[in-house]
């Protein structure tokens, strides 16, 4: 995991709200960012697990790893090059 201190790594922490707010968030940051540059997303709404990927998958954006965590998960994106 890159340090929080990484200018090219950031956190969204969307807990507590339902998608597509998640996503929605993701990709506003997302559009503002360098190539290379990797967010971690942090969602607990289960349709985040399906949407997150699709996401990713639709938009050219590399889903670097999900993490199941005690109250939802943490997705890590980078912005493809």
């Amino acid at each position: 995991m890159q340090p929080a201190s990484d200018p090219t790594f950031e956190i969204i922490d969307a807990r507590g709200h339902r998608c597509p707010v998640p996503t929605l968030k993701l990709r506003r940051r997302l559009a503002e960012l360098p190539a290379l540059a990797r967010i971690a997303l942090l969602a607990d709404d289960p349709m985040a697990q399906i949407d997150v990927p699709h996401f990713c998958n639709q938009n050219n954006y590399v889903l670097v790893r999900v993490e199941t965590l005690g109250d939802g998960w943490r997705f890590e994106i980078e912005r493809a090059s």
